[in-house]
């Protein structure tokens, strides 16, 4: 290989590098620039190349070439009167031609290969093999299909004589004849019998330049002739499996002409074989488009299709698919099924499919995004509440993701392949919610069901109930569900026969119960049968370094919903996010992830603090605890609450004019307790002023 110095970086240089570097015949030894930032100096630093910035100091006898490609003519005579005897100078112009002559011959190289290699795809992949020889009977074409048959390797064939190969060809008498010789018997050296066909190879002057041979293995014309005997039986066999088939079935040709129909499909259409055999696939249809011809149009299967069929217009569903054999569109097969038959069993699905909706648990532990202390300390009780029967109550602000808790909870316990009911306490009014709970009798009520009605709880059996919103619970059914968490067993309205159940509750709240037991609106014992495994969810202000990954699968959510591709958020955008204090909680930051969505524009893929709405500042929130702070710091806990306590009383008895009856109700207090507290802060003898 010879070694090649470049004196000039620049386009030129750098073309010839290029070039250089794709023969195998020349190595670049160095390139040489007065610039240090030559194209072509910088791709020679990049592969490893010597560089330098005078030739001088670089060139010695080792070089064989030099090329100079400066287009200075006192560079080209310096380097003519110093190089060595032994190398050889090219000027630029020259060594380019030279490269571009060498380029085309490399291209030709490339095209000749192509055409060879196209050529020998198309004989490897027919299965007839091929055998062809030059006029001295030696192997130049020997296909995949000849090895496989032959057993001789591709390899080791070409450039044999044909002979050695294949003592029994005749190829070499096709070499003498120049006759063509078809559907000759052979057998092969390993006993496989074949039919061939040999054919003489003539240039443009008639003369002899080789022979080629196509053959075929005979076993596959004799299976051939074997299926084609066997036909009958098949057809026989089939046509007595469609027979005996209560489905209406017909059979159509690739043109939409009846070929084929059983007796159930002139039961369901009330039409004879002679009225549809060999008549357009439409002959049968009374309203509605023919899905034989849809399916031999698209090639693809239609499913559940809705029409009327035969004289009496007779209700049905189609199920039509295209019957393809080898790629080839031979005809379609339809099935009719008689809807009377299935009204039922669809009314049935759709109850079960209604049911489903509501008893499954969407979301596992994997889906409650959230590395914070607060966020994996709720995820740690709620995977060991997960594996335990106690009663669950998650408690936290709207918005923090109870309910995804509750699905979690549920797929994390043994009970995760049963039902997992979901109940909105507050959306249901109380005498309908307690029906629903808890079913009712037959008579329980006018409009009550024949037969009653089971309740979600029933529905639940084995599985889970999630009651969202357990506050709203009126007295009544808060009485009801202790019965259910003591006794495991509900009474239907309008019952008195007590049903056992065998329920999993979880229980959520965003409101304060205890306050709620003071107020005497929700029940003490039931409290203490709730919260035996409480949970409290933080809210999003308690664990802002969750708000990145938050974002991350908000958006991913948001861009399946808007049909975007928003990529993330700018640290900007992020840090606004955190400065926020979040009193929606997570269902907020979905809220207004989607607002900046929408006004985005569609090239846009990151959402900029331009991008975000207007949040409440922060910062009044704290000036707000600032100042609550500072008047807490003024006197004791018991000295303020007192204070607060003699303020409400003062307003309470003024907007009552005075009235005590009055004042007790709206404060909630009994009368005696006013009359206690009005002595303790000398308000005896208030005046409405």
């Amino acid at each position: 290989m010879q070694k090649v110095m470049i004196v000039g970086g620049g386009k030129g240089g750098l073309a010839i590098l290029k070039i250089l570097l794709e023969t195998d015949f020349l190595s670049v030894g160095s390139v040489v620039d007065i610039n240090e930032k030559a194209p072509g100096i910088l791709l020679a630093n990049e592969l490893g190349i010597l560089t330098g910035n005078n030739w001088e100091e670089l060139i010695d006898e080792t070089y064989d070439i030099v090329i100079e490609v400066t287009g200075n003519q006192k560079v080209f005579e310096e380097i003519r009167a110093k190089k060595h005897k032994n190398t050889v100078l090219v000027p630029g112009t020259v060594a380019f031609i030279l490269a571009k002559l060498l380029e085309e011959k490399e291209a030709l190289v490339h095209k000749f290969k192509e055409e060879s290699y196209k050529r020998d795809l198309i004989f490897n992949s027919t299965d007839d093999g091929m055998i062809v020889i030059n006029q001295q009977c030696e192997v130049i074409l020997f296909n995949k299909s000849a090895e496989r048959m032959t057993g001789i390797l591709q390899s080791e064939a070409i450039g044999k004589h044909i002979e050695e190969l294949i003592p029994s060809s005749k190829l070499p008498r096709i070499l003498e004849s120049k006759r063509i010789e078809a559907n000759q018997e052979q057998v092969l050296n390993n006993g496989l019998k074949i039919i061939t066909t040999r054919f003489p190879m003539l240039n443009e002057n008639g003369d002899i330049i080789g022979a080629f041979a196509v053959f075929k293995d005979i076993t596959e014309v004799v299976n051939l002739a074997e299926e084609i005997t066997n036909m009958k039986e098949i057809q026989t066999m089939l046509e007595a499996i469609i027979h005996s088939s209560d489905d209406a079935i017909s059979v159509v040709d690739e043109k939409g002409r009846g070929i084929l129909i059983n007796p159930a499909y002139s039961r369901i259409t009330g039409l004879t074989e002679e009225e549809v055999i060999g008549k357009p696939a439409t002959t049968d249809i009374s309203e509605g488009e023919s899905m034989h011809m849809q399916v031999l149009k698209t090639r693809k299967p239609v499913r559940g299709v809705k029409m009327r069929v035969g004289p009496h217009k007779k209700e049905v569903i189609v199920n039509v698919a295209p019957i393809i054999v080898n790629g080839k569109l031979k005809g379609s097969v339809g099935v009719i099924h008689d809807v009377s038959e299935i009204k039922e069993l669809t009314q049935e699905l759709n109850r079960a499919r209604q049911i489903i909706r509501t008893l499954e648990a969407k979301y596992s532990f994997e889906d409650i995004i959230g590395d914070s202390e607060e966020m994996q300390l709720a995820k740690d009780q709620a995977k060991l509440c997960a594996r335990t029967p106690a009663t669950v109550l998650l408690r936290g602000e709207s918005g923090t993701g109870k309910e995804l808790f509750a699905h979690a909870i549920h797929d994390g316990s043994d009970r995760k392949f049963n039902k997992f009911v979901r109940v909105n306490c507050g959306a249901i009014s109380e005498s309908l919610l307690e029906s629903e709970l808890f079913g009712y009798e037959e008579g329980a009520f006018s409009g009550a069901k024949r037969g009653g009605k089971r309740g979600l709880f029933e529905e639940a059996n084995n599985g889970s109930i999630f009651l969202d919103e357990i506050g709203e619970m009126t007295p009544k059914i808060q009485v009801k569900l202790l019965r259910v968490l003591q006794e495991n067993e509900i009474v239907r309205v309008g019952g008195t026969k007590p049903i056992p159940v065998n329920v999993r509750v979880i229980a959520a709240t965003n409101v304060n119960l205890e306050k709620a037991i003071i107020n005497g609106t929700f029940r003490e014992d039931l409290y203490y049968r709730l919260s035996r495994m409480p949970i409290h969810i933080p809210p999003l202000r308690q664990r802002k370094d969750d708000i990145p990954k938050l974002c991350n699968h908000l958006l991913s959510k948001l861009n399946q919903e808007y049909g975007r591709n928003i990529e993330g958020l700018t640290d900007l955008a992020l840090l606004k996010l955190k400065q926020y204090d979040w009193p929606g909680n997570v269902r907020e930051l979905e809220n207004v992830l989607g607002r900046a969505i929408i006004f985005m524009k569609f090239n846009e893929v990151i959402i900029d603090h331009k991008h975000i709405p207007d949040l409440s500042n922060s910062k009044k929130i704290e000036e707000k605890n600032e100042k609550f702070i500072s008047f807490l710091e003024e006197g004791t806990l018991a000295s303020k609450l007192e204070e607060f306590e003699k303020q409400m009383i003062i307003e309470a008895l003024k907007q009552n004019n005075g009235n005590k009856t009055a004042t007790a109700k709206k404060l909630g207090i009994s009368v005696r307790n006013l009359y206690y507290k009005m002595e303790k802060y000398n308000l005896e003898e208030f005046s409405v002023q």
